[in-house]
């Protein structure tokens, strides 16, 4: 969907896309039949009123501000950005984690993820032993206040043996289980739970299209 849309043609849009009548749906946000056929094509109201256009917004899935909500002055955030490469591939060593910048983002952005932002760290990802989720060079949002592992293999940063990795992790009782989501990279033994230092939750990732 392009974002230059306005609200009426946002509408139209979205309802193709999900195969539904501009009927049905002024029925499920509770006007009447006629009301955002009436807002498609005569412009009638002129807006859509407040309870409407949150119905419509979480039904398409999509921001409020696509269908005209007024634009909120939201300061961003920084996100520190280290000078350290998680390797999906052979693990990379890093013997000091500097921050080399930050990134700006919305703090909706976070609130989303359920992280505040102080806890947020961007991290690059080399190698290719997490595709086809991870690519080399992708950018991973890191939320270092939640280090919980469990039996069921969550998407984790961590140092091992000095080496910093990104991979998928369980406990099971006193042993780490780490293992790569490409099937061709090599299989890593379990290890011992006090041999590696978990750094954090993967909780988003950044792709450059080039």
């Amino acid at each position: 969907m392009v974002l230059t849309m306005d609200a009426r043609q946002t509408v139209a849009a979205m309802a193709d896309e999900m195969g539904t009548s501009l009927a049905a749906l002024s029925r499920m946000i509770g006007r009447n039949p006629a009301y955002l056929q009436q807002f498609v094509q005569r412009g009638s109201p002129k807006r859509l009123d407040e309870e409407a256009r949150a119905r419509l917004a979480a039904f398409f899935g999509i921001d409020e501000g696509l269908l005209g909500a007024p634009q909120r002055d939201v300061g961003m955030v920084a996100v520190r950005r280290i000078d350290a490469q998680a390797a999906a591939g052979p693990g990379g060593l890093v013997e000091d984690d500097r921050a080399i910048g930050e990134e700006r983002i919305d703090p909706r952005v976070a609130a989303r993820l359920g992280v505040t932002p102080d806890a947020l760290t961007m991290i690059t990802a080399r190698g290719d032993s997490m595709e086809p989720l991870i690519h080399d060079g992708d950018a991973l949002f890191v939320d270092t206040g939640d280090r919980r592992l469990s039996s069921r293999p969550g998407l984790f940063v961590l140092r091992l043996d000095g080496a910093l990795l990104v991979k998928r992790v369980a406990r099971i009782g006193l042993e780490l289980r780490i293992a790569s989501d490409n099937p061709a990279a090599p299989p890593i033994a379990p290890v011992r739970a006090d041999r590696a230092e978990i750094i954090g939750r993967v909780v988003r990732l950044a792709r450059s299209l080039k």
